[in-house]
């Protein structure tokens, strides 16, 4: 072994010793508030977990459990699988006119651009709590309805047959802009040689868009609805803050359950059993995305 291969090694050494000191703060966090939480959950959701009390080993019993003698457990599923079934087309879909409309070259295009991201970045609680007095009997929506109109609305958040769909109007308009920049992003890096080519060719207007534009920022679709569906199924502010997850348990969402069986019942096996379920059906759902993504997502202009 020569001098300078012996070199070579030692400064990669003392480089390696380095790197592992700078990235050591980021990896203890990582396994003291992920790894150690992860792992913690799945022996706890194995136990018969009191917040308080004696622990015992009780196998899948929780499991088993939830689906077959938890009244509120296939509620809550139902209403994650409504909330997304509803929340995330409508975001997708609505984010994509937004930026598609925003892609032109209208005046002041970056100042609406900045207007309609700045729910984003606004506290959620901050958001929910303005719905919430606008939505309310005397707020703001039923006093200008009253007032230019005569109609009394319904109290959207105590009547079951709306409560859930102004948990998802909220909720679009609390993350319309995030998706509408990714799409935004995406339609300034179009080849604008392909978009006369096109033109030349005869497809303008909608026939230019679901043919030729869409087809080319699928990635970017694919991304977007991907990362909204995880969120979608992982909701707990909106509903817990607009309507308590009522009326009755029309709003509830499972992560709402899992909150309530942890925080307020005490029953943390239980609650970590229906975590790694939410945690199984996220997994399932994105899995079959991502083998579907091959029929209509294109990498490759």
């Amino acid at each position: 072994m020569t001098i300078t291969t012996r070199r070579r090694r030692s400064l990669a050494k003392v480089e390696a010793g380095q790197a592992l000191g700078f990235a050591s703060p980021a990896l203890i966090g990582l396994a003291l508030f992920t790894i150690v939480p992860v792992g913690l959950s799945i022996v706890m959701s194995v136990f018969d977990w009191p917040t308080f009390g004696e622990r015992s080993f009780n196998g899948v019993d929780n499991y088993v459990k939830l689906f077959t003698s938890s009244p509120d457990f296939w509620p809550a599923l139902r209403n994650s699988a409504v909330y997304t079934l509803l929340y995330v087309p409508l975001s997708v879909a609505l984010s994509l006119v937004l930026a598609l409309g925003l892609g032109s070259r209208i005046r002041g295009r970056g100042a609406l651009r900045v207007l309609f991201f700045i729910p984003v970045v606004t506290p959620m609680v901050a958001n929910v709590l303005v719905w919430k007095m606008m939505l309310q009997p005397q707020g703001l929506f039923n006093g200008l309805s009253q007032t230019w109109f005569g109609i009394e609305l319904p109290n959207f958040l105590a009547d079951p047959s709306w409560a859930m769909i102004m948990v998802v109007v909220m909720s679009v308009w609390q993350g319309l802009g995030y998706n509408m920049l990714i799409f935004s992003a995406a339609l300034e890096q179009l080849p604008e040689s392909v978009l006369e080519a096109a033109s030349i060719d005869g497809a303008r207007g909608l026939r230019r868009v679901w043919s030729i534009i869409i087809p080319m920022i699928s990635p970017s679709i694919f991304f977007a609805t991907i990362m909204t569906m995880i969120t979608s199924l992982q909701v707990f502010v909106q509903p817990q803050m607009l309507t308590g997850g009522g009326p009755g348990n029309a709003t509830k969402p499972l992560v709402m359950y899992i909150w309530e069986q942890g925080f307020t019942f005490g029953d943390l096996g239980l609650a970590a059993a229906a975590a790694w379920i939410l945690f199984a059906i996220i997994i399932a759902i994105t899995g079959i995305q991502f083998a579907a993504q091959k029929k209509w997502v294109h990498y490759e202009h």
